[in-house]
């Protein structure tokens, strides 16, 4: 394909009550060239004068591929004209370069209040659709722009709420009122380019993810439009998890650092955040409320979380060092307690975890751990096995998953690591979404020191979760890097997206 192509442009005139109205909707395809890239139609009215309107990314097509779209509306008034007719073409700039779809230099039309127009070669094509549910909804809307209406026989969606295992059909309705509507307001272009507007409903109630695909029966043969091969998805937010060790106020240009902890938290909208080696002043062992590190990052998020913290022992001999959850959602219930066999606050090796239940919008009740584990010559194995008991103890029918988070100071192949994934209870989920099917395959490196460990991968943070959980990780991406908000820590975070199986 061309690096940006437009599907459809809709010219849509309202006349309601409260005045008359002209809607412009464009919708491409655009190749994945770069992650920075803007895309733009030019465009002008009846006025002949050339506006630019910038395109907003929709979702994913495939790993090179995004849909893109651009809406605007215009309401008459005494001092403003509608645009009317259009001519106009697609721009799209990215790494240096520039693109354009301007229908091979002619620019493309569209009639005022002329309905949708089909550019590319389909005989059937999904028009505004959305990209993802809404809370709280319950019904999606339908809308296919089929060409030669007059020979279509039906069209329905073929979909699913569980991953295929079971198939709904549901068939779609020809507007004729609304052509007719379109036809009587608009004497310039009552033909409507041949394309005819089907329409239906799929109730999905309280569904997390919606699966379709469009076929259109017309003589005899069969027109499909299943998203190149995709199908199209909508789903629900997915369980955003991010988990981060603090370093116990050991950064330079500390406070400037929990505001970009905070603000990363912000833009990327986690809702659980697991921190380790949460800090506040050791104060006679008193502690310092005012001075805990999870509750500053915590004041400064848009919203303040719920926050569940606790501290395990004396650190860098000024510090109550502990570990915390925060959650967008409230804590259904919520504990602690040493996992290490010492609970001494003056040693290193007394380790606590925190634990918090808390119940997702549409994917239900999640148990989270935040730890902070000792190395494997420290008493990792001991810890880890007392960690499972815990979290097994803590399972019923009721809970979807359990996700074991943190810092488990066992790097990635080593000794530790092989017990918690040979175990076959647990899964690296950073590894489960960037290498798929290889838990069981371990890379060396040229290196004594690291021979045993995964090639490249000298991680020490994970989420692990349960095999038996009705979960699965969708994607996980490495956060608080020099490309992103800069280094917070003598770790990295690790920012992943949960969703259900089905």
């Amino acid at each position: 394909m061309n690096k940006i192509e437009l599907l459809y442009v809709e010219n849509v005139i309202t006349r309601k009550k409260t005045g008359v109205q002209q809607t412009l909707s464009f919708f491409m395809q655009a190749a994945n060239v770069s992650y920075d890239k803007q895309i733009d139609v030019v465009w002008s009215g009846e006025d002949g004068v050339w506006q630019t309107l910038p395109a907003n990314y929709h979702c994913r097509l495939e790993h090179d591929k995004e849909y893109w779209q651009a809406r605007m509306q215009f309401q008459l008034t005494a001092e403003q004209s509608l645009p009317g007719n259009i001519r106009f073409g697609l721009r799209y700039r990215a790494a240096n370069a520039e693109y354009w779809d301007n229908n091979n230099g002619s620019n493309y039309s569209s009639q005022a209040d002329s309905g949708v127009m089909v550019a590319c070669a389909a005989p059937v094509l999904n028009i505004d659709f959305a990209s993802k549910l809404d809370d709280g909804q319950k019904n999606v809307p339908i809308t296919v722009a089929v060409d030669k209406y007059n020979d279509a026989d039906k069209v329905t969606v073929h979909w699913t709420t569980d991953n295929w295992r079971h198939t709904r059909k549901t068939p779609c309705h020809f507007k004729r009122d609304y052509w007719d509507k379109v036809a009587l307001s608009n004497a310039r272009n009552p033909n409507q380019y041949g394309v005819a507007i089907w329409k239906s409903w799929l109730r999905i109630g309280a569904a997390f993810r919606v699966q379709y695909s469009i076929c259109v029966e017309r003589d005899g043969q069969v027109f499909w439009d299943n998203n190149y091969g995709n199908n199209y998805s909508l789903s629900r937010e997915p369980l955003k998890m991010l988990i981060l060790n603090l370093h116990c106020y050991q950064e330079d240009n500390q406070d400037y650092k929990f505001s970009q902890i905070a603000k990363a938290i912000n833009d990327l909208d986690a809702d659980v955040v697991c921190f380790q080696e949460v800090a506040e002043l050791w104060n006679g062992g008193a502690g310092d409320w005012q001075s805990n590190s999870a509750k500053i990052i915590n004041d400064r998020l848009a919203a303040p979380y719920y926050l569940h913290t606790d501290w395990s022992h004396l650190g860098f001999d000024k510090y109550r060092e502990g570990v915390a959850i925060l959650s967008k959602y409230p804590f259904i219930t919520q504990d602690a307690k040493y996992v290490s066999d010492s609970d001494d606050v003056y040693s290193i090796h007394s380790r606590k975890v925190v634990m918090a239940q808390v119940k997702v919008p549409y994917i239900g009740r999640v148990n989270v751990f935040s730890a902070h584990l000792s190395w494997w010559e420290d008493g990792f194995a001991d810890q880890f096995h007392r960690l499972c008991e815990w979290a097994d103890s803590k399972q019923s029918s009721q809970v979807r998953t359990t996700l074991l988070c943190g810092d488990f100071n066992i790097a990635a192949g080593s000794t530790g690591y092989h017990l918690v994934v040979d175990g076959h209870e647990y899964e690296d989920q950073y590894l489960a979404a960037n290498s798929q099917g290889v838990f069981e395959k371990i890379f060396r490196v040229n290196d004594p020191h690291w021979q045993n460990y995964l090639s490249d991968d000298y991680r020490i943070d994970y989420i692990f979760l349960n095999k038996t959980g009705e979960l699965q990780v969708a994607s996980a991406r490495v956060l608080f890097t020099e490309q992103d908000y800069g280094r917070v820590s003598d770790h990295c975070g690790y920012f992943m997206v949960f969703e259900p199986k089905t």
